[in-house]
């Protein structure tokens, strides 16, 4: 699987060490940045990756940020991407089996390394369930095209 990977200075040193996690699951990374501890913007990476998500060039995308919130609410905003905070290896199967998630969105400042691990390669290798979930993710996709349209009509 081929993953957009991006962070905030928050988020780096957890980036770092997910790279090389990825490396050993045997999936492929597309670092998105930040590149080092200087302070930055996390909406601009979070549209970067999500944007990688949502045209296929990638799989998934993870992202990292101090709370995993930040960045959850800014991939939101690329059509097409479905980002979750998660916090635990319950929320990111969860994320999987029910919403079909292609983002996943991480705290630097709350988890520990050992859980950040687990819930990632929970993540990665939960497939979603379909049935009743899809339906409902496509109820979410249509509220999306919905705004969408407005939009463009509006401008």
């Amino acid at each position: 699987m081929r993953i957009a990977i991006g962070c905030d200075h928050r988020g780096f040193h957890v980036k770092a060490k997910l790279i090389d996690l990825l490396k050993r699951l045997g999936h492929e990374s597309e670092d998105k940045g930040s590149f080092d501890n200087e302070s930055i913007d996390y909406p601009d990476v979070a549209a970067d990756v999500g944007e990688n998500v949502s045209n296929g060039t990638v799989d998934r995308g993870i992202l990292i940020c101090g709370s995993g919130i930040g960045m959850a609410i800014a991939a939101n905003k690329v059509p097409g991407v479905r980002a979750a905070t998660c916090h635990d290896d319950l929320t990111a199967e969860m994320s999987r089996r029910h919403n079909n998630v292609n983002v996943l969105c991480l705290s630097a400042d709350m988890l520990g390394e050992r859980l950040i691990d687990r819930m990632v390669e929970i993540w990665l290798t939960t497939d979603f369930e379909g049935g009743r979930h899809a339906r409902r993710v496509e109820k979410i996709t249509e509220v999306e095209r919905r705004h969408s349209q407005k939009e463009n009509a509006d401008s």
